[in-house]
């Protein structure tokens, strides 16, 4: 009984210590850099953080759970029309009023 109650509480405590550590992380990493083109870079970023904190790997599905624990990351999935916007493409050429006509 005495085990079961010292695992359990060494178990919350590592819990604790991991969600603390996380919070620190998001000092340097906010969440809301979870959203756009620097997604990844901050979750790589709260991945190293957190290997370096405890010594051990963490993935980048570890993170998100983490987080998932504070913040509502559905809000930061991009919507359609952002990609879309992001992924057009226009072909670029130069007005031609830009280009100096020779006098002959």
């Amino acid at each position: 009984m005495v085990v079961k109650e010292e695992k359990r509480n060494k178990t919350e405590q590592s819990q604790v210590e991991l969600e603390l550590r996380l919070l620190e992380a998001l000092e340097i990493y906010p969440p809301v850099k979870l959203q756009g083109i620097h997604r990844h870079f901050v979750l790589y970023g709260l991945m190293e953080f957190l290997r370096r904190s405890f010594d051990r790997h963490f993935s980048a599905d570890e993170v998100l759970q983490l987080l998932e624990r504070f913040y509502n990351l559905e809000m930061l999935k991009p919507d359609d029309e952002e990609t879309d916007i992001l992924n057009h493409e226009e072909d670029f050429s130069l007005p031609q009023s830009f280009f100096v006509k020779e006098e002959p």
